[in-house]
């Protein structure tokens, strides 16, 4: 089965360096699915594979600099949080991480910790961004699901975002019951 959803952006953005693109949540990036209504009800769906697609508003982002007002360093944050949407532009959550860069170099790169709060539960993400640096929209990235709550306990799988819009990232999530 598949469940639609909207998601945040999960990419810091710089001022000018990275132009209009989006923080963490950026990297939504969905594969179009059949739709699925956020009413679903998800117990039904627990320990089973499955491919949630949602796709994220930034709401919120604060970036805090090592160098205020200077180059991009190693150690800038990004905190961002996202309302996410189901296909049919039904608000069904939010999504809610941090950024930390870890390389300034060859376009840069981010550790990122993201939680998606979804109908029935919460799911844990974590992996790298890279090129976050690079002007333009927000990169698309692979992260990881190390667990969840609800629903979604002991899950795994994967997401994968692209950024669709400024201020939006379809998300599409592998999950592995």
């Amino acid at each position: 089965m598949i469940i639609n959803l909207r998601s945040h952006t999960m990419r810091p953005i710089r001022a000018a360096c990275l132009g209009t693109a989006t923080a963490l949540v950026t990297l939504l990036a969905c594969a179009p699915v059949a739709a699925a209504s956020a009413t679903d009800d998800d117990s039904a769906h627990k320990g089973k594979d499955r491919v949630i697609t949602l796709i994220g508003r930034l709401a919120e982002q604060s970036r805090f600099p090592v160098n205020p007002g200077g180059a991009p360093a190693q150690g800038d944050r990004t905190v961002v949080r996202s309302i996410l949407f189901d296909q049919a532009g039904n608000e069904v959550g939010e999504t809610a991480g941090t950024c930390t860069t870890t390389r300034v170099a060859d376009g840069g790169a981010e550790v990122c910790t993201v939680t998606y709060t979804l109908p029935g539960g919460q799911l844990s993400v974590q992996g790298m961004v890279f090129g976050h640096l690079v002007p333009g929209p927000p990169p698309s990235f692979d992260n990881g699901i190390t667990g969840g709550t609800g629903v979604y306990d002991r899950a795994r799988g994967s997401v994968h975002a692209d950024t669709i819009a400024p201020g939006t990232r379809r998300f599409t999530i592998d999950l592995k019951h």
